[in-house]
C-alpha cells in the first residue's frame, strides 16, 4: 500500500466520522471520537472486506468503497455497544 493510499484511507475515515457525528448528534462519540473511529474503521474495512470475498472494483474505487464501508460498520457497532 502506497503513502497516497494511506492518506486517502485516513481522509475517508475522518470524513465519514465527521458525517456520522453530524447525523448522530449527541448519540455519537464526540467529534474527535467519531473521527478516530472512522479512520480505524477505514483501515479495518480495507483489510477485512477482501478477506471475506468483497472486492468492489480496483484501485482507488476499491480503496474508497472499502474504507467508507469499514468506517460506517465500525461506527455503527460502536454506537450499538455504547447503548447497551
Amino acid at each position: 500500500m502506497s503513502d497516497r493510499d494511506l492518506i486517502i484511507l485516513l481522509l475517508i475515515g475522518v470524513v465519514v466520522g465527521v458525517i456520522a457525528n453530524r447525523v448522530a448528534g449527541r448519540g455519537g462519540l464526540g467529534l474527535i471520537g467519531d473521527m478516530i473511529a472512522g479512520a480505524l474503521g477505514a483501515f479495518a474495512g480495507v483489510w477485512l472486506l477482501p478477506k471475506i470475498g468483497f472486492h468492489p472494483g480496483t484501485g482507488l474505487i476499491r480503496l474508497s468503497i472499502s474504507a467508507a464501508l469499514g468506517s460506517v460498520i465500525l461506527l455503527g457497532v460502536v454506537r450499538v455497544i455504547r447503548r447497551l
